[in-house]
């Protein structure tokens, strides 16, 4: 009978040991299932944060990149308003070589040289901050550089010609800074 009682205990733990065996096993599943849905997530929410980090890290260089643009074309074009109030100077000393061009005389022959000396001299100075003139004589007729202020009849050039420049245009740097005022044939 206690051999009876010891085969029974012994079976009876075997049943124990094995529903525990199963039911440690079908936590084992459970927390492992768990656990690799937890892994799913972190590894989509790291993508998710490095594809943030790496559109943080283009923006921030495209921005660094809009700024520098800005602050050349800011320094290259600073002194856009200078230079257009100083083009009314230019066309004064011009006027002013071709009326002493018209008059004869060694008093006048000295006022012209000073003049054209100031002029090349302003010439220069514009020219070393990018304002240079336009030369529009004989080039067809552009809306963008020129403003038309006169047409005449000139069979022997094209339609659209300059032929005269009333007040003469600048760019700075590669903008107009002033239209030319121009005469085109018809």
């Amino acid at each position: 009978m206690k051999k009876d009682k010891k085969e029974h205990n012994s079976e009876i733990e075997e049943n124990v040991n094995q529903e525990n065996i199963e039911n440690l096993e079908e936590k084992i599943e459970e927390t492992s299932e768990i656990i690799n849905q937890e892994a799913e997530k972190l590894k989509q929410e790291n993508a998710k944060l490095k594809d943030e980090y790496l559109r943080a890290c283009a923006e921030l260089e495209n921005t660094k990149k809009r700024c520098a643009q800005e602050m050349e074309k800011n320094s290259k074009y600073a002194i856009s308003s200078f230079a257009k109030e100083i083009l009314s100077v230019a066309d004064n000393l011009h006027r002013a070589l071709e009326a002493a061009s018209k008059q004869d005389g060694t008093d006048c022959d000295q006022l012209k040289k000073g003049v054209e000396l100031t002029e090349n001299e302003l010439s220069k100075v514009l020219a070393k901050f990018g304002v240079v003139k336009m030369e529009p004589m004989d080039k067809v007729f552009n809306p963008a550089f020129h403003r038309v202020v006169q047409e005449v009849e000139d069979k022997t050039k094209p339609a659209g010609t300059v032929v005269a420049e009333l007040q003469t245009g600048y760019m700075i740097n590669d903008r107009i800074l002033r239209e030319a005022m121009v005469v085109v044939t018809r």
